[in-house]
């Protein structure tokens, strides 16, 4: 029988060996352990059943393939909640913490749009952040949107959350004071030089438009022209080398005041535009 100490430097050194970070073993050993991170400090000493073994060298097994660590465990924290994440849905990234963060800096929406829900990590962090606004979540997925429906509950926003099944604004109806969007943004040839965790494991709807990565951020800036109230604003993430192109596709659709912003790492992570009052 092996303690808790010995399997995580057992495993720490088979995903260090294989290229994959050595903490990775806590984060799944915890899962399978159902405690939290922390607490396996003290549990060092320790002895672990067979059972509990077989489970975490499952566990261990995955992340060995490349399958990320949220798509085991079946969660993600995102602006310091807790979401759950499966294989139909997009995996929460820190990136898309700046598109929150710009967001909470603004006005308080009444009413605002999240178009490519996934997770939801967008339209139920702003739900939960301010409790009075009431938000409109759309995927073109079903399964992507029972997800979302799922952590709203989980979160207690589903009362202020309407889910619609729709193809970017095709089902949309009404005016917003804030759109919010993470589209696929990833080219075709960027799409080649994804990690494993990334090409096998996330779906490739959320991930890539296909060509130059560009097209959604036409729909999404005419569409915004069409859906805000006046001076209402729209906020979407980009890949970092894409600013200059989304920014230029905003200001020909019409909207103002268009911005580039930056991610925690200093990189082009979100544009902003308003439309006209």
């Amino acid at each position: 029988m092996s303690t808790v100490q010995a399997l995580l430097v057992a495993a720490g050194r088979r995903l260090a060996a294989a290229g994959i970070e050595a903490g990775d073993a806590r984060a799944l050993l915890a899962h399978v352990l159902a405690v939290p991170r922390d607490r396996l400090i003290l549990m060092g000493p320790d002895d672990v059943t067979p059972e509990v073994a077989a489970r975490f060298e499952t566990a261990l097994q995955a992340r060995l393939d490349h399958r990320p660590v949220s798509k085991i465990t079946g969660r993600r924290l995102f602006w310091g909640r807790e979401f759950q994440v499966t294989d139909d849905v997009l995996d929460p990234r820190p990136e898309t913490e700046s598109l929150i963060a710009e967001a909470l800096a603004g006005p308080v929406p009444k009413r605002f749009l999240d178009l490519g829900a996934g997770t939801g990590c967008i339209p139920l962090t702003l739900l939960a952040e301010w409790p009075e606004a009431q938000a409109v979540a759309v995927d073109v997925s079903d399964a992507a949107l029972n997800v979302t429906r799922q952590n709203a509950e989980a979160l207690g926003v589903n009362a202020r959350l309407k889910l619609q099944l729709s193809d970017w604004f095709d089902a949309v109806e009404g005016h917003f004071d804030l759109i919010t969007s993470n589209p696929p943004y990833i080219s075709d040839a960027e799409m080649q030089e994804l990690s494993p965790e990334v090409f096998h494991h996330d779906p490739h709807l959320a991930l890539t438009p296909g060509g130059d990565g560009l097209a959604p951020y036409s729909v999404l800036a005419n569409g915004a022209m069409a859906h805000l109230c006046d001076g209402g604003r729209i906020l979407v993430e980009i890949g970092w080398k894409q600013g200059v192109a989304v920014a230029a596709i905003f200001q020909d659709a019409g909207l103002r005041d268009v911005k580039v912003l930056p991610d925690m790492d200093g990189r082009d992570r979100v544009v902003s535009g308003h439309k006209p009052a």
